[in-house]
């Protein structure tokens, strides 16, 4: 789920409001809730949705949460931003002109200019650098990256990457870039446009690949943000086609040979991605085996929002009512803009799922 970033001038007397209506909404056993604790509190993550609700939640575990959905490790950190705000808050800055540091921000413009020269000659200056990170609180994602993890070009800071990037890579690579550093960057460079537009992705797969990064944990990222070449690189890397990456490319015979040995977690997740692919036949295969239409995605799967609002999103009007009707509740709101799929159909200009969507939506509202 994307975090909530904060508005230009927040308010902590509002944020510790909705800290206490969600342990109100946690009270009252709410789906939204349970979802949000899932996805933000550490200690309740993978948990379902009795556990949330039997488990103690009090004020404190509310702020944690609360924190963590605006991009903050804590309480306390979100509240520093908020009383005390730092250069690197500023959100509206590229994240390259938010780094503090002028030694870590010379080798960041070092990258982006192609300075294999420099940057080696810059790294042997300061051997510690390429295992360095800086902190970005409050975004989405690139919250504590390693200079390594600059290169891929996500998030955009420049909208290219060099040409010689591959050689800037085995710089930092050669300067004892740690392993989480290649292996997030291999994540960056999967799911990200930029390095694939400049003809830099399946050369950067290679190398991070040669150096041990992990192709099976950039899957998800990749076929997540529609990278289909990526993903076809990282299994020809020898990554591992699962159940929600067979649900995700429409791939049937693979799916159906492992679906039975499927696990909870894994067909949940392949639900989410058959719906945002528009694969009818897998979305079936897995009503019929039992997988809840109604739930909302999980964490990576667009967890924010539920199947029906995936396919509203998407306009993939035969998987929307063979969801509808299997069951899917189509009153459901999404945990960011509160939009129910009918909703979020408007937003797109589906008009003609919206005319299916609304006349349901308000029926199930009269007979709540």
């Amino acid at each position: 789920m994307p975090v909530r970033v904060l508005p230009s001038n927040p308010n902590l007397d509002h944020l510790k409001h909705q800290a206490k209506e969600l342990v109100k909404a946690h009270l009252a056993r709410t789906l939204a809730a349970a979802q949000l604790i899932r996805e933000f509190h550490p200690r309740f993550s993978g948990a379902s949705d009795e556990a949330i609700f039997d488990a103690d939640f009090k004020l404190s575990a509310a702020q944690l949460t609360i924190a963590r959905e605006h991009g903050f490790p804590s309480w306390t950190r979100l509240k520093r931003r908020i009383e005390k705000p730092v250069p690197s808050d500023r959100l509206d800055l590229p994240h390259h002109e938010r780094i503090e540091d002028p030694v870590f921000r010379h080798a960041v413009d070092l990258i982006d200019a192609g300075d294999v020269a420099g940057l080696r000659a810059h790294l042997k200056q300061h051997p510690k650098l390429a295992r360095q990170h800086v902190v970005f609180e409050g975004g989405n994602y690139f919250r504590n990256p390693a200079l390594l993890e600059f290169l891929a070009e996500n998030p955009i800071r420049r909208g290219k990457v060099p040409q010689n990037v591959v050689d800037i890579a085995g710089a930092l690579l050669d300067a004892g870039a740690d392993q989480a550093a290649i292996d997030e960057t291999l994540g960056l460079v999967c799911s990200g446009r930029i390095a694939r537009d400049c003809g830099m992705q399946l050369p950067l797969i290679e190398l991070l690949c040669d150096h041990g990064a992990d192709a099976n944990r950039a899957m998800l990222p990749a076929l997540v943000h529609r990278e289909f070449e990526a993903v076809r690189g990282l299994i020809g890397r020898g990554a591992l086609v699962t159940l929600p990456i067979a649900a995700g490319l429409g791939d049937v015979e693979a799916f159906s040979r492992l679906l039975l040995a499927g696990t909870a977690e894994e067909r949940h997740l392949a639900l989410a991605l058959a719906v945002q692919f528009g694969h009818a036949e897998i979305v079936r295969m897995l009503i019929d085996a039992g997988e809840d239409p109604s739930r909302y995605n999980p964490v990576g799967g667009h967890g924010h929002s539920t199947p029906l609002h995936q396919a509203a999103l998407a306009g993939h009007a035969d998987v929307l009512r063979l969801l509808v009707e299997r069951g899917a509740r189509v009153d459901m709101r999404d945990l960011l803009w509160k939009g129910t799929p009918a909703d979020w159909a408007q937003h797109e200009g589906r008009k003609e799922i919206e005319a299916y969507l609304r006349p349901l939506e308000e029926a199930a509202r009269r007979n709540a």
